[in-house]
């Protein structure tokens, strides 16, 4: 449908530059222009620690076609005839008039519009932290960041580095650190290590990074940034850190104070409020990706997630309701991954603290797995946790650790959680199988049918972390390990007693009948078995450990 409109766009990273294309693509007629603050346009922000590290080796690959053409203002101009204004800065709306003030070198300038559309990304969250403003500190937010840590490690070089900030952007860039030769210390505040995902599975990440040289910090405060010209250590929970390169990644915030000099709703999470057509609460101006308050469909409250693909749906979203055609955006479930050396670790919908905040009782699940039948080269373990209301059976999230497959599975419990499956649906999901690329029963079909065995009441499980908490305070209980002789030799837990599974109906005249017991084998199958076997002849305090040994994050021993 053919317009002639007059849209600007605030914002040219991800968004922005979508709304444009798809627009363009809709409207032969409508006059567009791109207002970008900085110099670069459509890059893939994503892949800055990449390109920190030197897998992605030159800068125009962040912005370039899958055919090489970088897309610049030239490129904007004459394969998509959008205008793009870049190095200039929006700083007033005048919803009225329908005007927006822009300011660049040359001054300032009025734009008329029909359709405003904010793309204005997210702020990085920086704190008031003595010595932040010394030179080699960084937080990686645009190329021109990405250029001046690579200038860093290229010339002066930097041996020891200190991330500040334990989420996604810290490990990835903790990860390109290391790449480069650095000794590196992640600094996190908050108790435990990548707060997106629930404990016991975050410690299995960290235990990951910290076997690839890199020293965890967690429960832990950086006070003050010390240096004499330039930075020469962090000092956090009172131990001085040294440091040569400092990045600052403690989380985003929406940038949405043009949105509220200009009086449009704000939600509470800070993102612009917007309705399923991506309008704000002026129907003349749209918000799209980080800046905009998305609603998540678990739970069906506001929610902020940044998320490059999210905004690009949103982009599309916001020019074919400008075009003419409605296409309603009906949020999010939270969905993210991201690569930590040799593991990938993905999340959907809520944790269980999230469920629990949210009003659910959640149940959860850990199945340990590989992602190919165990006898085909090159299957690889993933461990997944599944968690659902115990009242509607409902799946509420998903999380994944591990060299295996972990998109593929995570993907799959996206598209559940959207469409509000219970873990029964899940389970009986026809998935593809064949051996080059899948076992018989998918891990998150037999992650499904672990969870229906809580729920169902035929297995009672218990977590590792709260197993650590009952050995760590001395309690009185068997830790029951059923594997073979060979496996218990090569790698135990302490603490624990060995009964292989094939002898424990003989030996069970061993085992108290007053104690707690809790079974566990390599991933906890046989563990199961032996609950069964164990309530079967009368003992009724049987509990198995989620996950078995391959989801044990705390110290294990061996005999070789």
């Amino acid at each position: 449908m053919s317009t002639g409109k007059r849209v600007v766009i605030i914002g040219g990273v991800a968004a922005g530059p979508k709304t444009a294309a798809r627009l363009r693509r809709l409207d032969p007629a409508a006059d567009i222009t791109i207002v970008e603050k900085g110099a670069f346009l459509s890059y893939a922000g994503c892949g800055l620690p990449y390109y920190v590290s030197g897998v992605i080796g030159e800068q125009k690959h962040l912005m370039a076609t899958p055919q090489g053409l970088v897309r610049d203002a030239a490129f904007f101009r004459k394969m998509m005839n959008v205008t793009v204004l870049t190095h200039t800065e929006a700083t007033r709306i005048d919803r009225e008039g329908r005007q927006v003030e822009v300011r660049s070198a040359e001054g300032a300038r009025w734009l008329d519009y029909d359709v405003l559309v904010l793309a204005t990304g997210v702020k990085p969250i920086v704190p008031r932290l003595p010595g932040i403003e010394l030179p080699n500190v960084f937080i990686l937010r645009r190329v021109e960041d990405a250029e001046a840590m690579k200038a860093l490690l290229a010339g002066e070089g930097a041996k020891n580095a200190v991330v500040i900030g334990g989420g996604l952007i810290g490990v990835e860039v903790a990860e390109a650190l290391v790449a480069r030769g650095c000794r590196v210390a992640v600094v996190e505040m908050l108790p435990q290590f990548l707060p997106i995902l629930d404990p016991e599975m975050a410690l299995l990440v960290q235990r990951h990074i910290e076997a690839k040289g890199v020293r965890v910090l967690t429960s832990t405060t950086a006070e003050r940034i010390e240096g004499a010209g330039r930075v020469e250590a962090v000092v956090a929970g009172g131990q001085r850190l040294p440091a040569d390169l400092v990045l600052v990644a403690i989380g985003v915030r929406p940038n949405s104070d043009l949105a509220r000099s200009a009086g449009l709703e704000v939600g509470p999470t800070g993102g612009i409020r917007v309705n399923a057509a991506m309008q704000t609460s002026d129907p003349n101006i749209y918000a799209v990706g980080d800046c905009a308050e998305d609603r998540h469909l678990v739970t069906g409250a506001p929610c902020f997630v940044s998320n490059g693909a999210t905004a690009n749906k949103q982009g599309r979203v916001a020019a074919n309701q400008i075009a003419g055609f409605a296409d309603p955006f009906p949020g999010i479930v939270g969905s993210a991954i991201c690569k930590v050396f040799d593991y990938a670790v993905a999340r959907t919908g809520l944790t269980e603290r999230q469920a629990r905040e949210a009003g659910f009782e959640p149940v959860a699940a850990i199945a340990p797995g590989p992602d190919k039948p165990h006898y085909y080269p090159g299957a690889k373990l993933l461990i997944l946790k599944l968690i659902a209301d115990r009242a509607t059976r409902r799946l509420l999230g998903a999380q994944a650790v591990g060299p295996g497959d972990a998109a593929r599975r995570i993907d799959v419990a996206a598209t559940a959680l959207a469409a509000g499956m219970t873990v029964d649906q899940v389970a009986h999901l026809d998935l593809c199988y064949a051996p080059p690329y899948s076992p018989p029963l998918d891990n998150l079909i037999t992650a499904a049918n672990v969870l229906r065995n809580k729920l169902d009441g035929h297995l009672h499980g218990i977590s590792p972390i709260e197993v650590k908490a009952k050995i760590d305070a001395r309690d009185d209980f068997v830790f029951l390990d059923v594997r073979t002789p060979a496996e218990h030799d090569a790698v135990r837990i302490p603490g624990s007693t060995l009964i292989p599974l094939g002898a424990l109906r003989e030996r069970l005249g061993e085992l108290p009948r007053d104690k707690q017991i809790v079974a566990f084998c390599a991933i906890s199958l046989r563990g199961y078995s032996a609950e069964r076997i164990l309530r079967a002849a009368g003992f009724d305090n049987v509990h198995v450990m989620d996950g078995g040994v391959a989801a044990w994050p705390y110290e294990k021993a061996s005999r070789q």
